[in-house]
């Protein structure tokens, strides 16, 4: 079958940035792992950006979910990184899918100077498949389920102990540099280890850039020593998810894509999945999901109440959350893919767009409601 476009930076965009995966190259892949029959159809071409993925249907019928690398952006570490995050979590009860292991026990398999990973399909339905990062929730009730569930990974991953994942990988949701007391410096720290962010940082219009942050970092810097640190998904909105049904109440079954985790605190990872789901970046008018956004709130904190500091936290973290991430869109863009358009888009609209608009009447008034809400759910179930 034909690959379909790619999301992209502006919605779904005819160029791949990744060629689509061949069931000649399934074959060979697969060839790796004891399974009883060999690739017969690609039955789906993913259209997530920053890898290539296809569903392969075996000649036994059965149905496996391939994953495509490039080891500059996802090497062998990184992925291990990953896996062991999702065993842990797997262990723990959640309803996370860890990837087959070859036969030679592992379960990175590289070939052709590619990173494979193979995953067996999660159950239940995956009704946000082709719906991109930043739309809302298909209803108010499946952002309260999402609520829930997140908040149970973050119980879950409570005595996961592993450190924060190195500063050379691209395109996490990281915050190593944002909770640096000194932003300037925090960020040119970390982007010496982002490829091509040095220039950026040392160009005339970075210092003008980064004064649309500062106000919002101040308000972070008093509640950085209370920071508990905590591994979070990374990227937490609704296409990562597996759903039991297509009904409004239908519960979250599979939870997959471990690729931006990294150990941060539940209050960021909560704010990330805010970000992704209630602000509709993707539009030509930024609009607020409210009553999505009251229900994923609600629904957290109906499992994993915050504490006074940690909604503090959400407030504070939330013009700032996307900072990293799209730096990190730059240099992966403009150095990896070599796409300079969207790496434009990645500095621009989502760098300093999306910070420009928290000073704005509606960003403000998102905030002051979420300091506000926060409080009121905080004993709600």
């Amino acid at each position: 079958m034909s690959a379909p476009g790619q999301f992209g930076v502006k919605g779904v965009q005819a160029e791949r940035h990744w060629p689509p995966l061949t069931l000649e190259e399934a074959g060979r892949v697969l060839g790796r792992f004891a399974l009883a029959s060999a690739p017969d159809t690609l039955l789906w071409h993913g259209q997530r950006p920053f890898s290539a993925t296809a569903l392969v249907k075996l000649a036994d019928g059965t149905v496996l979910f391939l994953k495509r690398h490039d080891p500059r952006l996802r090497d062998y570490a990184a992925l291990m990184e990953e896996h062991a995050f999702m065993r842990h979590l797997t262990a723990q009860g959640l309803p996370v899918q860890v990837p087959v292991k070859d036969r030679a026990g592992r379960s990175v398999t590289e070939e052709n100077r590619w990173i494979y990973e193979v995953f067996r399909p999660l159950p239940g339905l995956d009704l946000y498949r082709d719906v991109q990062s930043w739309e809302p929730f298909f209803c108010v009730e499946q952002a309260r389920t999402a609520g829930r569930a997140l908040a149970r990974l973050h119980l879950a991953s409570k005595e996961y102990e592993a450190p924060a994942r190195p500063n050379d990988r691209l395109l996490l949701s990281s915050f190593q540099a944002i909770t640096q007391r000194d932003l300037e410096a925090g960020l040119a720290q970390w982007g010496k280890s982002q490829p091509g962010l040095n220039a950026l940082f040392q160009s005339p219009s970075w210092e003008p850039d980064l004064k649309v942050l500062l106000p919002f970092h101040d308000r972070l810097k008093p509640l950085l020593p209370d920071i508990e640190p905590l591994w979070g998904h990374g990227d937490w909105h609704p296409s990562n998810q597996f759903w039991t049904s297509s009904d409004p109440t239908a519960e979250i079954c599979g939870i997959f894509d471990f690729g931006m985790s990294d150990r941060t605190c539940a209050a960021y990872d909560l704010t990330v999945a805010i970000e992704r789901t209630a602000i509709t970046w993707l539009a030509s008018d930024y609009t607020v999901t409210w009553d999505q956004l009251a229900a994923l709130l609600a629904g957290y904190q109906s499992i994993r109440p915050l504490s006074p500091t940690e909604r503090k936290l959400v407030v504070a973290f939330l013009p700032l959350a996307h900072v990293e991430f799209a730096l990190s869109e730059v240099s992966y863009y403009r150095t990896l893919v070599h796409d300079e358009a969207s790496a434009t888009v990645a500095y621009s609209d989502y760098l300093l767009g999306h910070a420009h608009w928290f000073t704005e009447p509606e960003g403000q008034a998102l905030l002051n409601w979420l300091e506000a809400t926060l409080e009121q759910t905080a004993s709600c179930p």
